[in-house]
């Protein structure tokens, strides 16, 4: 009861506010009237309540209650974040930047997508159940710009404000006219020594750095084919003892991102080679992923994938990403599903995504699949 009534009221106060990480409301490191009598709680009776707070709200919506913790002030944020793990050990998005972190390494993480075609938007859900649709966890929205020659696809943390002034923007995809290329957009921020280059923004031009170290993607399709290089994951990190690259905060400067995923559509099967941003060591091999084989059907005449009910409709957007074994023998790691993406309504679709990549690297590829392809189709 007592954790209960701590729960309240330091909710109470900033129950209309946004938590953001990295981002400190409160200098002084004092909270509001209300809170102010349990910022000077001595540090070990803190860490063993947001413990016992952490552990006891596992789920959305009650999990709200570790994020308004958070925003106390600075030592109740500061513990809060060294509670509360990474998905990828914890398999929860409790965060905002929890989406910009790798999934959780022994299952799939289950989202859902929501298209809105009047408005052209894209809403991504964390499912709070095992059920097809419910009303889930928001957690990124995306808009369709068409352009003349391109279309860009603007991914925000908040569903009513997707501009790119905004302190939510986090990145964008852009495809070109023909729908055969795409490039991911990155809103982290940008790492010492990075080229300064002239980028042309929607309203206006400015200077905006570009990180050549970010993290790049090509991607290749053909008929039911995806090949799609990760060149700033590593392949040994799908690995046991496998490390990617986990972001730990936003930007707090709001500047224009640095180019982080080109990948590509093509009709046909034929690869090509392209240039991308090298990993931090030269003799680190890119993690590829690729679609999953599916397998012939007898009594239904087709080929076919199992998304374990997952999926209820047929249709050309449906696929499965493995990672794709270099340079050597597939060993169980490979088989493991680590993007799937498909139809379960007229506009709702099942988005499924595990480690090595985030929340906003599997929306952005299940984004591509959304935009008209010219050349494709």
């Amino acid at each position: 009861m007592i954790i209960k009534n701590i729960i309240q009221e330091v909710m109470w106060p900033r129950s209309h506010s946004v938590v953001r990480d990295g981002v400190d409301d409160d200098p002084d490191g004092g909270g509001g009237s209300s809170s102010c009598c349990w910022a000077n709680l001595p540090q070990e009776l803190l860490r063993e309540i947001l413990l016992k707070i952490e552990a006891s709200e596992s789920a959305w919506p009650p999990r709200r209650s570790v994020v308004a913790c958070a925003g106390v002030c600075t030592s109740w944020r500061q513990i809060t974040k060294e509670i509360v793990k990474v998905p990828e050990l914890s398999g929860y998005l409790t965060f905002p930047i929890s989406v910009k972190q790798p999934g959780p390494r022994d299952f799939l993480l289950q989202c859902f997508i929501k298209r809105n075609r009047s408005t052209q938007t894209y809403h991504l859900y964390l499912s709070l159940t095992n059920a097809l649709a419910d009303d889930g966890k928001f957690l990124l929205a995306a808009r369709k710009c068409r352009r003349p020659t391109c279309t860009d696809y603007i991914i925000s943390l908040h569903a009513d404000d997707m501009s790119k002034g905004s302190n939510t923007y986090i990145g964008k995809l852009r495809s070109n006219f023909l729908g055969t290329k795409f490039i991911v957009y990155d809103g982290q921020p940008p790492h010492a020594g990075a080229k300064m280059t002239r980028s042309r923004s929607t309203r206006l031009v400015n200077l905006k750095q570009v990180s050549p170290k970010g993290p790049t993607w090509k991607l290749f399709q053909g008929p039911r084919r995806m090949l799609c290089n990760m060149d700033a994951i590593s392949a040994s990190s799908i690995g046991p003892l496998g490390v990617a690259p986990t972001q730990t905060q936003f930007s707090p400067s709001n500047v224009d991102s640095f180019p982080s995923i080109p990948f590509f559509r093509s009709k046909s099967n034929r690869l090509e080679k392209f240039l991308s941003g090298p990993l931090t060591s030269q003799k680190e091999v890119p993690l590829v992923l690729k679609n999953k084989a599916p397998r012939w059907h007898e009594q239904l005449q087709c080929w076919c994938l199992n998304f374990h009910g997952r999926v209820t409709v047929a249709s050309v957007k449906n696929f499965q990403l493995v990672a794709s074994p270099e340079n050597g023998p597939a060993r169980p790691e490979h088989e493991k599903i680590i993007l799937q993406f498909g139809k379960v309504g007229k506009d709702l679709f099942t988005m499924d995504y595990r480690y090595p990549i985030s929340a906003f690297q599997a929306f952005a590829i299940c984004l591509s699949s959304f935009d008209t392809k010219i050349a494709c189709e």
